[in-house]
């Protein structure tokens, strides 16, 4: 009897072995199969538009989602290969190694992910070796939603009354319970990629925070159902509170797929009639991220152009000391400053304070919405190739479904409003942990007295604030109006 050829599946974006169309097709064919990933530097250099570098955050979580993903294909007799070099030469090269029938892959809709994939596609052609690309990490692919000039869609609520009305996505498939490998294929060492800091080990926040990996998605996705889901539409404005699913690091790598959150959160619905609304809620949250996706496949430089050109025009200042005081939350506005802290230490920020600090930066100090996004892309642990520029856009008034540009965020109301009692702030900035509830929000209008009794020394302990409210919010008007007179 003749041995079936080995398939090779290609992960990237999708380390996970649940609901992986590519690895599930490769599992029933009865063939031995060798999961392989590529550290691809090379394709860097492709353009117009090549493949993101990652930052330093996502690089360290990368590491560990590898080494679950390693030790899950083992435990199902599996194997993962590291290689490093452009993609079609590595696979077509490790193909010819064990002799591949077929090479398997999930789609990832994105311009320089398809561009290599075409090259892979054709590359392996050459070779006489079979090729197929399954439905990738999205709830429906880009040209499902389109406008009447084959665009995708600019406004949300209408996307999301579209995509709901195609209906439910495809139940998520089951991981393979077993898996036939082949024996002594070479891989490189993990450790050699340096994927995590050494010198200086700045990921200790990282480690406390988070455990990457399916199995931990999983357990979080459980988690949230059982217990966060309950009033999530208010308390997922609240910082102070653990309010929201916290899955989207997961979702970035693929450790879990939005088909699986989208069916568990419908089962959960199903379950209790009474989470409907908030079920409903986070449901939206996961069409805001396809909303993204869909964006950067009609906009691949979406991080580096403005899509409404006339922002093209606008007066950004180059400051680098405010840049750099926003970057380490010393602004001298507390809940600003505690939404920075978090993500340096953490690697993740919450969601409401994400618009509260980049507001702030490119309202209140008028520096350019690219500084604050690259900062983001370098330190979140779910940076994500469409949210996180299409996010900053947004708040910007440059992108798709903008919130206007004359929207300031007042730090000092948003504080009050969505951390009354202030515990946010306390854990973030604990050395205004000592005020009351009243002053915490801005510790400058604190008397000498107040000051001295709680230990702070404005300018010294905790910098004054770097702009004034009124006159940074006058001057966003002044730059906005500046623009539109232009246009």
């Amino acid at each position: 009897m003749t041995r079936a050829r080995p398939i090779i599946v290609w992960f990237r974006d999708d380390l996970r072995l649940s609901d992986h169309p590519a690895l599930h097709e490769a599992a029933s064919r009865g063939a031995p199969v060798v999961g392989l990933y590529v550290r691809d530097e090379a394709s860097r250099t492709l353009k117009p538009p090549a493949p993101r570098p990652l930052g330093g955050a996502t690089r360290w979580w990368l590491a560990q989602s590898l080494r679950a993903l390693r030790n899950s294909l083992e435990a199902i007799g599996g194997t993962l290969v590291l290689r490093t070099g452009p993609v079609a030469s590595v696979i077509a090269t490790l193909a010819s190694e064990i002799s591949a029938g077929a090479v398997f892959w999930n789609d990832i809709a994105q311009a320089p992910h398809q561009a290599i994939a075409r090259d892979v596609e054709s590359t392996l052609a050459s070779d006489g070796i079979a090729s197929q690309i399954f439905p990738g990490d999205l709830l429906v692919e880009p040209k499902a939603i389109r406008n009447k000039d084959n665009r995708a869609l600019r406004v949300f609520t209408p996307f999301w009354r579209r995509l709901q009305g195609l209906g439910d996505p495809p139940k998520p498939l089951p991981a393979p319970k077993k898996l036939t490998s082949v024996s002594g294929v070479a891989s490189e060492d993990l450790g050699d990629w340096r994927l995590e800091p050494d010198r200086p080990d700045w990921a200790g926040g990282l480690r406390e925070t988070w455990i990457p990996g399916e199995a931990a998605a999983q357990a979080r996705l459980k988690r949230f159902l059982d217990e966060g889901i309950h009033r999530y539409t208010d308390n997922r404005d609240r910082p102070d509170r653990d309010g929201t699913s916290r899955l989207s690091p997961h979702l970035r790598f693929g450790e879990i797929s939005p088909r699986q959150l989208w069916h568990a959160a419908r089962f959960a619905a199903a379950e209790d009639s009474r989470l409907a609304g908030d079920i409903d809620k986070f449901l939206s949250e996961l069409g805001w991220r396809e909303f993204c996706r869909h964006l950067l496949f009609d906009v691949p430089d979406l991080a580096e152009r403005n899509m409404q050109e006339h922002f093209d025009a606008f007066p950004w200042k180059r400051d680098a000391r405010a840049l750099k005081a926003w970057q380490r939350g010393l602004t001298g506005y507390p809940i600003v400053d505690a939404g920075m802290r978090e993500l340096w230490h953490s690697g993740v920020m919450h969601n409401r304070m994400r618009m509260v600090v980049a507001s702030f930066l490119v309202k209140h100090l008028l520096i350019d919405w690219r500084a604050g996004e690259q900062w983001f892309w370098d330190t979140l642990v779910d940076a994500d190739a469409g949210s996180n520029p299409a996010n900053w856009q947004w708040i910007a008034g440059s992108g798709a479904d903008a919130a206007p540009y004359f929207r300031v965020f007042n730090p000092i109301l948003q504080g009050e409003k969505f951390d009354p009692e202030g515990g946010y702030v306390r854990r973030w900035v604990p050395e205004l942990a000592q005020l009351s509830n009243d002053l915490i929000h801005q510790p400058w209008t604190a008397t000498p007295i107040e000051l001295a009794s709680a230990g702070i020394q404005l300018g010294k302990s905790y910098p004054q604030p770097i702009v004034d409210h009124k006159k940074g919010r006058e001057r966003a008007l002044a730059a906005y109006a500046k623009i539109r007179r232009k246009n």
